[in-house]
């Protein structure tokens, strides 16, 4: 059984969303938007909408993995295609970078909201993403975008434990982030950027390793994974695999970032 104050807060949430009545749902397949999706579903059946913007900055896997839990939700579900790299001010990498690909976002789906009767848009934001420089949160406000688990007060940990009652199998994924938040600040991202992080990322993710990320400068793979994970990363033949296969991928030169994996992290300029 849910705890009181959870269980409060899934009144409200089911609440704010049914009062919607119609819902489109920008849904990455992170557990964030899954809970939204979740329980849009549950709450509105046909008139919740789960739409997920192909991009070539949405890695394949997190696709592969939208899909699924849309799947094993029972949720509709709809991919649009989008081009960030088409937008001068998204590729020249400042730090309006996510303001400029979540305008285009919404502003997409705000052109799909009368077409599929739909009377708002919803995002995954809970209330942990605004203690930080979230541009893109700026973005949803600008268009109108509601914020559910805002509204209904959950944090971070709340949507976890929320996802792990509800048996959702993606409840302990760790967090995800667009592609181009690889390139470090002020370089130019381009399509060959990160198609080669996209593969980096995923020569580790196939070894096992769950807490990734592979930054791009240049030449430069800088790898960081949890600090629990770095004694086996430094196993001498796994070690030499990875770092072969990541010069197939692309680079000159592999290192290891000795602060680990941090969520929300960036490249450094």
């Amino acid at each position: 059984m849910a705890t009181e104050p959870l269980q409060g807060k899934l009144d409200r949430l089911r609440q704010v969303i049914s009062d919607m009545q119609s819902v489109l749902v920008a849904y990455s397949g992170g557990i964030d938007s899954t809970i939204v999706l979740k329980i849009a579903h549950e709450q509105l059946g046909a008139r919740a909408l789960g739409i997920t913007a192909v991009s070539p900055t949405f890695p394949e896997i997190e696709l592969n993995g939208a899909r699924q839990m849309a799947s094993e939700i029972g949720a509709r579900h709809e991919l649009v295609h989008t081009d960030q790299l088409k937008i001068p001010a998204f590729v020249q990498n400042d730090a309006t970078r996510c303001f400029h690909c979540k305008t285009d976002l919404y502003q997409l789906m705000e052109g799909l909201r009368e077409p599929r009767q739909s009377k708002w848009i919803a995002d995954g934001t809970n209330l942990d993403d605004l203690g930080d420089d979230r541009p893109g949160i700026t973005a949803a406000r600008e268009w109108g975008v509601r914020s559910p688990l805002v509204e209904a007060a959950f944090s971070k940990a709340d949507v976890r434990a929320l996802a792990r009652l509800l048996g959702l199998s993606n409840w302990d994924k760790p967090a995800a982030a667009c592609l181009s938040s690889r390139v470090p600040r002020g370089t130019p991202i381009t399509i060959d950027k990160l198609r080669r992080v996209e593969q980096a990322e995923e020569i580790l993710q196939v070894e096992g390793f769950r807490h990734v990320r592979v930054r791009e400068h240049g030449e430069v793979a800088r790898i960081e994974v949890g600090p629990e994970e770095f004694s086996r990363l430094n196993q001498p033949d796994l070690r030499a695999r990875i770092s072969d296969r990541l010069r197939q991928a692309g680079f000159r030169f592999v290192c290891v970032d000795l602060d680990g994996y941090r969520p929300g992290g960036t490249s450094l300029g």
